[in-house]
């Protein structure tokens, strides 16, 4: 049997988590998510979250990697995009159900960020300090103009 959903639920596309719901008749093929759908835990990379600003010369991307060793992480550089990649190792001293909580995240994680201006890959510099990963990327002058002698033969 199917549960009439509420006006809220039609006018948002909410669905309640706790009944098991069909998908209705001019949708069959319609996934409506359960509780167990949501709070399932995946295989998937967790994302950064960063600080990214600028200054006159260059762009700076701040992020927390707190308790993951310098040789876990992967920066690559473009010269529009910066893609962070690492890996956080769990100490597993202690069992499952030894622990009160347990919210701390282990394992993957990674972050690509599209950089709002060009920079020079060359000069870039990544530096961690007391769990803070600073990357610090200059950017290209465009402005900038050079005069090439012409050399005969």
């Amino acid at each position: 049997m199917q549960n009439k959903r509420s006006f809220f639920e039609r006018l948002t596309g909410a669905v309640r988590l706790d009944d098991e719901m069909e998908a209705p008749e001019n949708q069959p093929n319609l996934k409506i998510p359960t509780k167990s759908d949501i709070f399932e835990e995946s295989d998937e990379e967790a994302q950064l979250t960063v600080d990214v600003y600028h200054t006159p010369s260059e762009i700076i991307i701040k992020t927390m990697v707190a308790g993951v060793k310098p040789d876990d992480l992967d920066v690559l550089i473009t010269r529009d995009s910066v893609t962070i990649r690492g890996k956080r190792s769990e100490d597993r001293t202690v069992s499952d159900d030894e622990y009160f909580h347990h919210e701390l995240y282990w394992g993957s994680f990674a972050r690509t960020i599209a950089l709002p201006e060009e920079v020079d890959v060359d000069g870039a510099e990544a530096v961690e300090r007391y769990g803070m990963l600073i990357l610090h990327l200059p950017k290209l002058d465009k402005n900038r103009q050079t005069k090439l002698r012409v050399k005969g033969s």
